[in-house]
């Protein structure tokens, strides 16, 4: 399901968040690891994003998609950029609320596996009510109307594109102008 939504969307960060946790639990660590470098270039160098307009009662934190690269990176005994994500994560951090990071820098240090980040269990896309009952068809060119040239003589009836005038064919008169 994951593949499908990130083959429709390639920039929802969430999606790809989510894939790779779920390619942790299934012991696919590389792939793992590729979908939290791409949740985090789908990031855009923004602290977050806030998911709520599209439905999904979630912020992804970048600090999150990178503590999460981290433990991906742990469980391929790759410590030393698992170190070297977490140091970064910290910088993505909100001030005053690194305790989480200080914490996972002393297990990798310890060569201890992290647990990832994930979206609570439970939240799915769900888009608000008044938006799912305007998906009935709309008519969006609107009725046919019949259009007349202003041009007098003029007798032609049909689409095509402009055509240049004929000299003579129009000539306003005195009385047009007014």
């Amino acid at each position: 399901a994951f593949d499908k939504t990130v083959a429709k969307d390639k920039s929802l960060a969430v999606g790809f968040f989510q894939r790779g946790f779920v390619h942790l639990q299934l012991e696919m660590y590389k792939e793992a690891l590729s979908d939290y470098h791409l949740a985090f270039s789908h990031l855009r160098k923004n602290p977050f994003i806030d998911y709520k307009q599209l439905g999904l009662r979630h912020i992804l934190y970048a600090w999150e998609v990178l503590y999460s690269t981290a433990a991906a990176q742990c469980r391929l005994q790759q410590w030393q950029e698992a170190r070297a994500t977490l140091e970064k994560a910290a910088v993505w951090r909100p001030e005053g609320r690194t305790a989480i990071l200080a914490l996972a820098l002393e297990r990798v240090q310890d060569r201890l596996f992290l647990e990832p980040m994930q979206v609570p269990p439970g939240e799915f896309f769900r888009p608000r009510k008044k938006e799912v009952e305007q998906l009935d068809s709309k008519d969006f060119l609107g009725k046919p109307k019949v259009i007349s040239s202003i041009i007098p003589n003029d007798e032609y009836i049909g689409f095509e594109p402009l055509r240049p005038q004929k000299q003579g064919f129009y000539e306003p008169r005195a009385d047009a102008l007014r």
